[in-house]
This record gives structure tokens, C-alpha cells and sequence, in this order.
């Protein structure tokens, strides 16, 4: 492993004309407990995301609900004007409260998610807007409408969907082309294979939420725990090595409030896993869903 950390050493992948290194920084916990409120250490997050540039990490995603408001205001304080960045963000949740989420996909307040983003992070249009989550109360297609308008207005360059079907993508993309899906995706939770499949073909950006999740299999004795050791690397590491290894559509987003833990996410785009350890641990977290 580099003794230093260069995101772009996981490869890079375009998102419409935007070329991105493939690991990415996810700003949902540059927040209080609960997303909810200020971080608990406010000169630290602000230590993660100024390091961000430096490891070549120019891919970040964050959303107008983390806070609500206080990851996009974060990251417009320390890094505008975004220099060879693409600052993704994201819409369709109100906050009612400490881990409280509420999907709201009626059309005008897609419209002020979008415009209070502009406004927060400080541009005349956001690259890379994705619904956060489709609204089940409204028609999808009366949601995808709003955002193709957006688009043709110039508020958003290229749009994504996150926590969607196959299904939902090939209606969307009726609407606009879709550059982006956003899924729950790790080493043992392999619900949304199909659509990273999907992805792959279309070439499609998959981001993957909660890629270093590796329960039972991080235990003393595993397989995960053996390859960490072999490659002086920790199991976290070596799960997001795996992540990268899967897809070459793939774009981790690890997130973290600390220095410390954003270099050693960095670091794990250096790891280099034989086919050998790759089929291990995909069988082993095959497994682990399974159970």
C-alpha cells in the first residue's frame, strides 16, 4: 500500500462528461448524532474535508437532509469554488427530527431541494442531482417529470436515483438519462446485485451507501481477517478492496469524521486482492447474507 494516500489509484470512471477517481467521500456523517445538528467536532470535519483534495478525492456526495443543511454548508465554507470536484448532492427527504427521515417527492419541493442546494454549496447549477429516495405517495413518473424539467431549466447537468429497482431506472431514464444509482451495497448485504448488474451494462456510476459493512465476517479467524492480515491491512480495507474489485462501475463512497479514518479509506484504493481472495471473501459474504 502507497505510504501516500491517492484516491486515484482506485481508477477513474466518467459521470456524463465528468471524470471522477472512483473513490469517493460520502458527507453524511460530517453531521451531529442522529444527522441531525452540528458534528460534535466541528474543526475536525472541516480538517476531513479540507484533506479531501489532497488525497485526490474529487468525488463527494452529500444531500440537503444531512443536518438538514449542514453537510452542503460545510463543504461551501471549506472547499468553494470546487476546483476539479463534482459535488453530488441529493433530494426528497423532509427532517422531522434526530434520525427522522420523511420522503416528499411532490414536484415544487424537488424544486426547492434543488434551489436551496444551489444556494447552500454556492453554484448557478448542480452537476450531479439524485432523488433521494422515490416517493411512494406520488406517481413516480409525476417526480421524474419535475427533475427532466429541472434539467432542461439548467438547475441540474446530470441526474441520479438512489435505493431503486431495475425496474424504477428503465422508467426513469424515459425521462432523462439516469448517470447515477445510489443502493445499500457491501460485502454481505448483496440485495441489489441485480441493479449493479443493470448498471454495469448500461454504464451506469453505482455508488454503493454503506460500502464497508462486513459483520461477522471482520471476526478474529475469518477469511476477511486472514487477507487483512496478509495485506497489513485492516478489514474495513480490505472490504472496500473488494468493493472496488466487484464492478468497474463501482464508486464507494466511504464516509467518516475523521482524518485518520478518511486516509486509511483512501488507502484501501491501493489494495490489490488476487482473484483468489476476491472469490473467498465473495463466497463468504454470499454466505453471511444468506444466514
Amino acid at each position: 500500500m502507497s505510504t501516500t494516500p491517492s484516491a486515484a489509484a482506485s481508477g477513474q470512471f466518467k459521470i456524463g462528461d465528468i471524470t471522477v477517481n472512483r473513490l469517493g467521500f460520502g458527507a453524511m456523517r460530517i453531521t451531529g448524532k442522529g444527522v441531525w445538528g452540528d458534528p460534535q467536532d466541528p474543526e475536525e470535519a472541516k480538517r476531513v474535508l479540507k484533506r479531501l483534495p489532497e488525497l485526490d478525492v474529487n468525488l463527494i456526495d452529500t444531500a440537503d437532509s444531512y443536518g438538514p443543511f449542514v453537510s452542503e454548508d460545510l463543504i461551501h465554507e471549506v472547499l468553494s469554488p470546487y476546483k476539479d470536484m463534482l459535488i453530488a448532492t441529493k433530494g426528497g427527504f423532509a427532517r422531522l427530527g434526530p434520525a427522522i427521515w420523511e420522503q416528499l417527492g411532490r414536484p415544487e419541493y424537488l424544486k426547492q431541494c434543488v434551489l436551496m442546494s444551489m444556494r447552500r454549496l454556492g453554484v448557478d447549477h448542480i452537476d450531479l442531482w439524485q432523488l433521494h429516495r422515490i416517493d411512494p405517495k406520488l406517481p413516480a413518473e409525476e417526480q421524474f417529470e419535475a427533475i427532466a424539467e429541472m434539467q432542461t431549466e439548467g438547475l441540474i447537468r446530470y441526474v441520479g436515483l438512489s435505493q431503486v429497482s431495475v425496474d424504477e431506472i428503465k422508467l426513469a431514464q424515459k425521462y432523462f438519462p439516469v448517470v447515477t444509482v445510489q443502493n445499500r451495497f457491501n460485502l454481505v448485504d448483496r440485495s441489489s446485485e441485480d441493479v449493479l448488474d443493470f448498471c454495469e451494462k448500461e454504464g451506469i456510476g453505482f455508488i454503493p451507501f454503506f460500502p464497508l459493512a462486513a459483520g461477522d465476517l471482520a471476526k478474529p479467524g475469518s477469511v476477511l481477517d486472514g487477507i487483512a492480515k496478509k495485506l497489513d491491512a485492516s478489514p474495513g480495507q480490505v472490504a472496500l478492496a473488494w468493493t472496488l474489485k466487484r464492478s468497474p462501475v463501482m464508486l464507494p463512497i466511504p464516509g467518516t469524521s475523521k482524518v485518520k479514518h478518511l486516509e486509511e479509506n483512501v488507502a484501501a484504493g491501493s489494495l490489490e486482492l488476487t482473484d483468489e481472495d476476491f472469490a473467498a471473501l465473495d463466497e463468504q459474504g454470499k454466505e453471511a447474507e444468506a444466514a
